[in-house]
């Protein structure tokens, strides 16, 4: 990782949160907290503006999630990146938020050191899932293995899992059924099963549903 000065913006609807944040990026030399945003409208903003390298943001927000504030920054600007944080562990915020771009997740309450090592994992290509996660090796490793779906994907998905056929897909997204048929392979072959049951079952897992 590149030591030069780390510009970050913490996103927080919790004004204590986003104080005990500054306090513990304060103690990381390489750091400099550039902004901070309550929402994710202010969030866009504030990366406009700035142009950090790193976003931490809260999962839980009102309005705008920080999963979809996450899928929205990842699009507009691919080379950020995003740790997401919780107060929650639950596997499906994790899989949601890294299933829509996130580089990493932490747990509120994760310290200093933790904080900084998910800096430097990041900034360095590596996903950095939470010590206090409460997941096992191998679901850590599930999960930072995910499939990365696109947004088409996503919505096919969706509608094979509520029981709609090719043809209606096609005809509900008002795309060919040939279309609909490609996608449904490349979903099999992403997630390495032959059928529909299973792709169901591993994606609800995967908190993709």
């Amino acid at each position: 990782m590149n030591l030069d000065k780390i510009k970050i913006i913490v996103v927080d609807d919790h004004p204590m949160v986003i104080e005990g944040m500054k306090a513990m990026l304060k103690q990381i030399r390489y750091v400099e907290l550039c902004a901070t945003a309550s929402n994710a409208y202010e969030a866009m903003e504030k990366v406009k503006e700035n142009q950090p390298d790193l976003v931490i943001t809260d999962i839980n927000m009102p309005e705008i999630s920080g999963v979809e504030l996450t899928s929205k920054l990842k699009k507009e600007f691919p080379n950020l990146k995003i740790i997401g944080m919780s107060t929650f562990n639950e596997r499906s915020y994790i899989a949601q938020m890294i299933q829509n771009g996130a580089d990493g997740f932490l747990v509120k309450s994760a310290s200093k050191e933790e904080i900084e090592t998910a800096i430097s994992s990041v900034l360095d290509g590596k996903m950095h899932l939470s010590s206090d996660a409460g997941m096992s090796t191998s679901e850590q490793k599930e999960l930072k293995n995910q499939p990365t779906l696109t947004s088409r994907e996503k919505e096919i998905l969706t509608l094979i899992s509520e029981g709609f056929t090719n043809p209606q897909i096609a005809e509900k997204l008002f795309i060919s059924l040939y279309t609909v048929e490609t996608h449904r392979k490349n979903l099999l072959s992403k997630f390495n099963t032959n059928n529909t049951a299973s792709l169901i079952k591993i994606a609800a897992t995967n908190g993709l549903l």
